[in-house]
């Protein structure tokens, strides 16, 4: 199945390092299980299962958890939640709980940022073809105006569980937040079987919990933006919390000497103006740490970091693109 859109407004650039589990006492091998879901590759590897069930048992059902989700957020899978109401010509639709909260918390960031992160950038993303099949480019203005007369999170009424947009040509894209919101689903349900040692990746977006078994925590890389993968600018070290990148390296194509990136400005309909080349978030929740990497991104370097200093237990990296970097007062550098 395809998810194509969820790629197309978040970039990740994390690695897992040094997880190696020899002179543990408590456990012997990590169960772990890959796969092809929400257009990325997702791992999830359990180091202490703790309860009565197998960690293959345990890894299945998140599995078919994640393709639930896809089922319920993707844009591009006929018949979801969100396909359902990009396609109801402006009716009333009917979501389920998970769908209504998950809207509920990209309405928010939406209006923080001003509409910087906007829930409803579909139409103007879909022009540029980030994250599709077709080779990107530079869309012609007049495209990218009429795509912008229809971006503006105000069109979504949430009531309950009921979705209406009153922009019919208006359209929802969880990309910059639906990977969050699964991880610490996956998260709770990995707690609730008794696990307290774990690595969630959704295609870089990183959730642990606990610690390494050995009791240290987990030791993350932050890829260097535009050089060879796994080539990383930054170690931090991470427990009980997720961590996400958004970046302007991955996604993006040049055209007549220009860079352009998926990271699209609501005001204008092109890639923002910006030196920054990344923004690397920490916090507790998978979901916030998401919407927020994107969010201060937008925000540029002074506003975002007044941000997540206003904000507990969460933290942030700049790395601009003269290679500079910039740190919150609590960021995890190792």
């Amino acid at each position: 199945m395809s998810a194509k859109r969820y790629a197309t407004v978040k970039i990740i650039g994390l690695c897992l390092l040094l997880c190696t589990l020899s002179g543990c006492a408590r456990h012997t091998e990590p169960v772990t299980q890959t796969g092809f879901y929400l257009d990325t590759v997702v791992e999830i590897t359990l180091y202490d299962t703790g309860g009565a069930q197998s960690g293959e048992e345990i890894l299945r059902e998140c599995f078919a958890r994640i393709e639930g989700y896809e089922q319920l957020f993707s844009a591009s899978v006929e018949g979801s939640d969100i396909w359902n109401i990009n396609h109801g010509c402006g009716a009333a639709v009917t979501v389920s709980d998970e769908t209504a909260a998950l809207l509920r918390t990209a309405l928010y960031y939406s209006e923080l940022s001003g509409g910087r992160t906007d829930l409803t950038v579909l139409p103007l993303s879909e022009l540029w073809h980030f994250g599709s099949e077709q080779t990107p480019a530079v869309p012609a203005d007049a495209d990218i105006r009429e795509a912008l007369s229809h971006v503006d999170y105000r069109a979504v009424v949430l009531e309950g569980s009921t979705v209406t947009l009153t922009d019919p040509d208006a359209a929802i894209d969880l990309g910059f937040i639906a990977k969050g919101y699964i991880a610490d689903r996956l998260r709770d349900y990995l707690v609730e079987q008794g696990v307290d040692s774990a690595c969630i990746n959704l295609g870089g977006n990183l959730l642990v919990i606990g610690t390494k078994p050995d009791g240290q925590p987990y030791r993350l890389g932050i890829q260097k933006p535009f050089a060879a993968e796994g080539e990383t600018a930054a170690i931090i070290s991470l427990s009980d919390a997720s961590v996400v990148t958004s970046g302007v390296y991955e996604r993006c194509f040049y055209e007549n000497g220009t860079l352009y990136h998926h990271l699209l400005d609501t005001s204008t309909g092109y890639p923002a103006d910006s030196q920054i080349a990344g923004v690397t978030v920490v916090a507790p929740a998978s979901v916030d740490a998401d919407a927020l990497s994107t969010t201060c991104y937008f925000l540029g370097l002074n506003d975002g970091m007044r941000l997540i200093e206003s904000l507990p237990d969460t933290e942030a990296l700049y790395l601009m693109m003269d290679g500079s970097m910039h740190r919150s007062s609590g960021f995890p550098l190792i």
